[in-house]
């Protein structure tokens, strides 16, 4: 049993290799913030990523999201022009490998498929939408990589337009992160909509902080840190603008932080911001912006930050790197989820294997060149059983919700729902509930997918360490037909009985599977 499970191993191990790519000599990182749109082109060279080129767009998509979710005409027709530049830049710049993400703003818009697919096509390459807890762990790989390494514990700040990022990392590890529902561009358009700047509104506006900052406080300051950085625009202008005020301040300083607040103040409204750092479309976020890192310096009694350099678009291009060297934050997520969960590591294995065969026969029929679909296949094989869990009764639904609401590092939102519905439908009567929300091409090429897994899974219920027969798959638009070898359903009545109610499974949805034995 051991030899052939190191087989396998051995074989799952030759497929990655044979997998990977070289890396890209252009590598790009779009980054679609609440308050900015980003872009940053980098060249791969010796190993080593050498920016050469950056751009930057005040869009301010967090203003243009109403309470009701939907994004404002006007404010779409501007991001979209904006990635349209960015596309032709990257078209001329002839970038290999493109990520683009957004945040906070696209991640509280609602109906904004539309709107995804068009930026889409704007840009050129497709818009993934992450998680808060990912935008942490982008952030702080942005700035633990363009930073002088250093001994000891390093907290990292960045306050976006829409959301606010704390993480405490050691190294290029990070230990504790938070992503709290705050920005500097829904606390400015709250207390200071109408530009004026006062002491009873910055104090307002510090107190809606505070209470966002309240329930993290204890945790980070109990795990303590040795160095605090400070990243992307926000932190940037405030720190630039400390330095106008003060050109003896070498780092951003609780007294800085007050020379601005007064300095803001007596300006008396956002127009009056003339100081050469607080850019004119700068001008009508820096009070919500002030006012948040003034509170994050007081509630976890910061007393020095200095400017990182590097920031999520950063991190972006690092982890797009990993990728290609074997560092996949995902592979990683998904293994210490297979421990959190006691996940039987054999069964997954042989599961795994029998979906990649499946999924090398039907490739071609079934257009799934996309690496996401082998990719996609693998993690929903080696954490199927994750629901077992919580609960026998209906698991495939327990480890289709953790995948789903859990925070899994490296993946975006799009690739959490995919997993979620291959892993909730691979048993039992098939749903393909929630599919049809999916992102294209998936809304198309999910059920693929679920078959392919679903066949797999069947064909190991009996959790036997005896390798299967080879297995013959012909595959249609909306068919599969799978032959096994002659003799071999006779002497599984079991597997054939659970084929035949496979076959009823999936006429219900449309889908026909045939089973035959070879002559």
């Amino acid at each position: 049993m051991a030899s052939g499970l190191t087989a396998r191993l051995a074989e799952a191990r030759d497929f990655v290799r044979a997998a990977l790519r070289p890396v890209p000599e252009v590598l790009a990182a779009v980054d679609l913030g609440s308050n900015s749109f980003h872009m940053v082109v980098a060249r791969h060279s010796h190993g080593q990523l050498t920016i050469i080129d950056r751009l930057r767009e005040m869009v301010r998509l967090a203003a243009g999201v109403a309470e009701n979710g939907r994004i404002d005409k006007e404010v779409a027709a501007r991001a979209l022009a904006c990635l349209e530049r960015f596309g032709q830049r990257l078209r001329d710049m002839r970038a290999d490998s493109v990520r683009a993400v957004g945040t906070n703003a696209l991640r509280l818009a609602h109906r904004k498929q539309a709107f995804l697919e068009r930026a889409r096509e704007a840009l050129g390459h497709p818009i993934e939408i992450i998680a808060g807890m990912e935008e942490a762990r982008l952030v702080y790989s942005g700035v633990a990589h363009t930073m002088p390494s250093e001994p000891g514990k390093r907290l990292v700040v960045d306050i976006g337009g829409g959301s606010t990022e704390l993480i405490i990392g050691e190294g290029l590890t990070p230990l504790d992160m938070e992503s709290l529902q705050m920005g500097c561009v829904a606390l400015s358009e709250r207390f200071f909509r109408d530009g004026k700047i006062s002491a009873k509104r910055m104090e307002r506006a510090r107190l809606a902080a505070r209470l966002e900052l309240e329930p993290v406080q204890a945790a980070f300051r109990r795990r303590g840190w040795d160095a605090c950085a400070g990243s992307s625009g926000t932190v940037r202008a405030i720190g630039d603008s400390i330095r106008a005020l003060d050109p003896q301040a070498l780092s951003i300083t609780p007294a800085g932080i007050n020379r601005a607040i007064e300095y803001s103040i007596d300006a008396g409204h956002t127009r009056e911001l003339k100081l050469e750092p607080i850019t004119e479309d700068r001008r009508p976020v820096f009070p919500g912006g002030l006012a948040i890192l003034a509170e994050v310096f007081s509630v976890l009694d910061i007393k020095d930050m200095r400017i990182a350099e590097g920031a999520m678009r950063e991190g972006l291009l690092y982890d797009m790197l990993g990728r290609y060297q074997r560092e996949d934050a995902r592979e990683l997520t998904v293994r210490a989820m297979q421990q959190r969960y006691h996940v039987d590591l054999e069964q997954a294995e042989r599961v795994e294997s029998t979906v990649r065969n499946f999924l090398e026969q039907t490739r071609e029929a079934w257009r799934l060149d996309e690496p996401l679909a082998h990719l996609a296949l693998e993690w929903a094989a080696r954490l199927h059983e994750i629901g077992l869990d919580v609960s026998h009764s209906g698991y495939h639904r327990h480890g289709a919700y953790l995948l789903e609401n859990g925070d899994m590092p490296g993946f975006p939102r799009e690739e959490q729902r995919l997993l979620a519905r291959l892993v909730g439908a691979h048993r039992r009567k098939l749903s393909l509930q929630g599919v049809e929300e999916l992102v294209p091409p998936w809304d198309r090429n999910a059920l693929y997918l679920i078959v392919l897994l679903r066949l797999a899974v069947l064909l190991h219920r009996g959790r036997s360490s005896t390798a299967l027969p080879p297995i013959e798959l012909s595959a249609t638009p909306r068919s599969l037909e799978v032959r096994f070898p002659a003799g071999w359903l006779d002497t599984h009545p079991l597997s054939s009985a659970d084929l035949q109610l496979e076959v009823d499974y999936l006429r219900a949805s449309g889908f026909r599977l045939r089973v035959f034995s070879a002559r």
